[in-house]
């Protein structure tokens, strides 16, 4: 899975694998395992305060010479002093999502940032293309945390997103093995962002617990729920039958923001209080049973993209 394209020419990196930014499970060691073995590893910035992502990015710095990168929600706080931090200290990519591309794109390639933008749809990724972004992570809903309200799939979205754009695509939601990579890339991507399966790893910063109640969860134990907010996929443990009683009653969209609160994702992945927290998962959790590290993780994803490719 080493054959040079558009993508991994872009960002300088051997495989065209990408880790999801995901909030309360890609610090810095993760980050770091993913750019280590070939890929390029994100540091999810959406559960940072500006002085713990500028710790985190020094650290990746520190544990990898290769490329990585930062994830971040445009939509969140402090947007400011966040990018300014990534701009001081020449963070190579930046993968923006939730909000509009027009904002920082300009300035990011300035500083000398190559700038990739997470969509649900081709209509999206022409816009994101105007802004100038450099590539397209184009998300399906099979993911797990924030999604689409267009609950288009991963297999719908990558073809129609390919024929709309010019630049490289990156195919995201329920890929967690080599086959996914091989339907991706048949699809037209050029490389695929890798979720739940690095969350679950043993680098990732969610709990123990969080993981292991992923791990055991089996086809149909996720769900998308909130979507008079923002459509979120999550676990179907604890807080999420909460969730589910209040919609089912036609609580309106400031009961459910209400009931939301905050740090339920803290709580949920990062403290592993699943009876209280907002467990964030893929679909594709139950296809993975154990807790690898990224090593064993990005080996055995190479071997059976190998195997199915010939």
């Amino acid at each position: 899975m080493t054959k040079t394209n558009r993508l991994t020419s872009l960002l300088g990196i051997e495989k065209p694998i990408i880790s999801g930014g995901m909030v309360w499970c890609s610090g810095w060691r993760l980050a770091a395992a993913v750019s280590n073995a070939g890929g390029l590893g994100l540091i999810g910035a959406g559960s940072m305060h500006p002085e713990t992502l500028l710790e985190h990015i020094q650290k990746c710095k520190q544990a990898t010479t290769r490329p990585f990168g930062v994830n971040v929600p445009l939509l969140y706080p402090e947007m400011d002093k966040m990018m300014q931090i990534i701009m001081d200290e020449k963070v190579p990519i930046v993968v923006t999502s939730a909000g509009n591309p027009k904002t920082w794109t300009g300035k990011l390639h300035e500083a000398g940032c190559k700038v990739l933008h997470v969509v649900s749809s081709a209509k999206f990724a022409q816009k994101a293309e105007a802004a100038g972004v450099d590539a397209i992570v184009a998300e399906g809903f099979e993911a797990g945390g924030h999604n689409g309200r267009e609950e288009t799939t991963t297999m719908c979205l990558i073809p129609s997103v390919v024929d709309a754009v010019k630049i490289p695509v990156i195919a995201a939601g329920g890929i967690a093995s080599g086959r996914a990579i091989a339907a991706a890339q048949c699809l037209g991507a050029e490389g695929v962002q890798i979720g739940t399966l690095f969350a679950l790893s043993e680098e990732s910063s969610a709990h123990p617990d969080f993981k292991q109640a992923c791990c055991a969860a089996g086809e149909g134990d996720t769900a998308l729920v909130l979507k008079k907010l923002a459509p979120t996929r999550l676990l179907k443990k604890g807080f999420w039958e909460q969730v589910v009683a209040a919609e089912d009653r036609g609580a309106s969209a400031e009961e459910m923001q209400a009931l939301l609160g905050k740090g339920r994702a803290k709580k949920g992945i990062f403290e592993g209080d699943l009876a209280e927290g907002e467990p964030e998962i893929g679909q594709v959790a139950a296809q993975i049973s154990s807790i690898q590290s990224v090593a064993e993780i990005m080996q055995s994803l190479n071997e059976e993209y190998e195997k199915v490719m010939g």
